[in-house]
């Protein structure tokens, strides 16, 4: 199905939707006048896919990796519990529950079965949102109603009880999608992908924090490991997808396209100038403060495949020393020497004034067209095959079932998509990163803590900006890594610098009340205002020098629940470990 066809659809089935509710709402529709046929039963369906992940969630991402223009308080560490929160919102779970109490009614037992598969696919979805958010939930399977005191009071359902229904559902749907790739609607493959993602954040958030605060009765999480990996292997195997590994710039070209690419994307979200859907991709990179961050950079290999922190003295290379011979996937990701916008020509130096650490990301970025503000329409993954293998070599590692073969099907194939040596489990193992240990020191300690280590790297290098890492902070448990200064490019001092590979000076870092300086392809910054180091007049660039971040081990893995669902509740509701809302309830 073509892109724009597709959001036309969409759009009038919506439009038609909202104009059916006015005529007959939810609690008085009656079965004789919907749910009656295919065409209906797909119509209110669509209505689901506005839990579809916004652009925002994936240019925006922040965490140890990548800074915005100003850090959200989940990073800062300084959450306030709110009265209300549009986190809590469980509108579109209610019509799922709705649609599935009339879908029976429809003959076409084959259209029921597959769109019975799209409104489980997203009660999964919508669940595993509320489970990453806020930990145990109420899992409702009916639809509430305005009078259903006693439902409308339930307390939280077991994270057991509502993890073991995110996989019932998705299993049903599974079972019930077709097979065919549609990488704008939900298909069997989507379910799939969804279970191995679910699995794996929900196996090692339990293995991370065993006996701690947020899994005291320790929950197995055994078995969940082992779904994931036997998920992602089904994919692997049967989908017809691949890696996408075609042109010089395989990982770049990637993700600057305006369809989903038909050999990696399982499930993306695409936009329409006609319809004038549009992100902020290009804008976010040109015109924001934003910027990946030394720690993050440090993280590429050499493109000999040995580890660039074991250079001596790495953490004070020049930023055009550094970029050089680095993992192919750096200089697709980054704005570093050299880089070419697409449609252009000529390369030029990273705006620093844009950046407060100087790694600009071009992950998304097209040509120049769309770089102003709600322009761009590069479409974004979902899903994609790329995230599957890292979840089945994660998933083995963390159970100790890892194999060189499992890594030659998975890890391995990510790195010939850009040329890089493979990795070597024994060798790995034999030798565990330090630089990564000090990152994450919270991994496993065992045998298999070295490849872990690569595949997180594989992981950090592969998925930047796609709305994962955050969460897998969350279940490593390694909060603490948001409290790490947000360091940049390293300055020795005052002076003329190339930034640009040329050989040729194209800024000049200058102290406040200095004069002249300037020239020809010359762009004067001033030091302490332009640009923040962490030494005053050298080190690194520094974001958020002001900022005092902070993370509290018992409390910020999940977020508080808004106080007003407690009052409604009557405090049947608990609120989450180390939040004090100062509420209290009579018996």
């Amino acid at each position: 199905m073509k892109k724009i066809s597709f959001f036309v659809v969409l759009t009038s089935v919506l439009l038609l939707a909202a104009c059916s509710m006015d005529k007959y709402p939810e609690d008085k529709l009656a079965p004789e006048t919907y749910f009656s046929s295919e065409q209906e039963l797909r119509l209110y369906t669509n209505y689901f896919y506005k839990l579809m992940p916004t652009g925002t969630e994936m240019y925006e991402e922040e965490g140890d990796h990548f800074v915005a223009p100003v850090p959200s308080r989940d990073v800062q560490g300084t959450r306030l519990i709110p009265e209300t929160d549009s986190k809590w919102n469980w509108e579109v779970l209610r019509k799922i529950n709705f649609y599935l109490s009339y879908s029976s009614n429809c003959d076409d037992e084959d259209a029921r079965a597959h769109y019975d598969g799209v409104a489980r696919f997203f009660r999964a979805y919508f669940y595993f949102s509320k489970v990453r958010n806020y930990g145990d939930v109420p899992w409702y399977s009916q639809v509430v109603n305005s009078d259903d005191k006693e439902l409308l009071a339930k307390p939280r359902d077991s994270r057991q009880l509502v993890v073991d229904s995110i996989i019932a559902d998705l299993d049903f749907a599974i079972e019930n999608l077709p097979e065919t790739h549609t990488p704008y609607e939900v298909n069997k493959w989507t379910a799939l992908a969804l279970k191995s993602r679910v699995c794996l954040f929900e196996g090692t958030f339990r293995k991370y924090h065993a006996g701690k605060t947020f899994n005291p009765n320790n929950l197995p999480w055994e078995d969940l490991l082992a779904t994931s990996a036997e998920a992602a292997e089904i994919l692997m195997n049967e989908s017809g997808y691949t890696i996408y590994s075609d042109g010089e710039q395989p990982y770049r070209d990637l993700f600057a396209s305006l369809n989903a690419n038909p050999k990696e994307f399982i499930w993306a979200r695409c936009y329409s100038a006609d319809l004038n859907i549009k992100n902020n991709a290009n804008a976010w990179s040109v015109a924001r403060t934003t910027g990946f961050t030394k720690r993050h950079v440090n993280m590429y290999l050499n493109v000999d495949g040995t580890r660039f922190t074991d250079i001596q003295g790495y953490d004070t290379l020049g930023y055009v020393e550094e970029c050089k011979n680095r993992d192919p996937r750096m200089a697709q990701t980054i704005h570093t020497p050299g880089y070419i916008q697409y449609g252009e020509t000529k390369t030029y130096p990273v705006d620093l004034k844009q950046s407060s650490t100087g790694y600009k990301y071009i992950k998304y970025v097209m040509e120049k067209k769309y770089n102003t503000w709600d322009a761009s329409l590069v479409c974004l993954p979902i899903f994609r095959m790329g995230e599957v293998l890292l979840n089945f070599a994660e998933a083995k590692a963390e159970l100790g079932t890892l194999t060189q073969a499992d890594l030659d099907k998975s890890i391995n194939v990510l790195r010939d998509r850009v040329g890089m040596p493979h990795l070597d489990m024994a060798t790995a193992n034999a030798n565990p990163c330090a630089y990564m240990e000090k990152c994450y020191p919270n991994v496993s300690q065992s045998a298999n803590k070295g490849v872990i280590m690569e595949i997180r790297r594989e992981r950090l290098i592969e998925t930047p900006l796609e709305g994962l890492h955050y969460w897998d902070i969350m279940r490593w448990r390694e909060g603490k890594a948001f409290t790490q200064p947000y360091l940049g490019i390293y300055f020795p001092g005052p002076g003329k610098y190339d930034m640009t590979g040329s050989g040729k000076a194209s800024i000049n870092l200058m102290e406040e009340g200095q004069t002249g300086g300037g020239g020809i392809g010359i762009t004067k910054l001033y030091l302490g205002s332009d640009v923040i180091l962490t030494n005053g007049t050298l080190g690194n660039m520094w974001a958020f020098s002001t900022l005092n971040f902070q993370f509290d081990e018992n409390k910020d893995y999940l977020y508080p629940i808004p106080t007003n669902e407690r009052v409604l509740t009557n405090g049947a509701l608990t609120q989450n470990p180390g939040w004090n809302d100062g509420l209290t309830f009579a018996n």
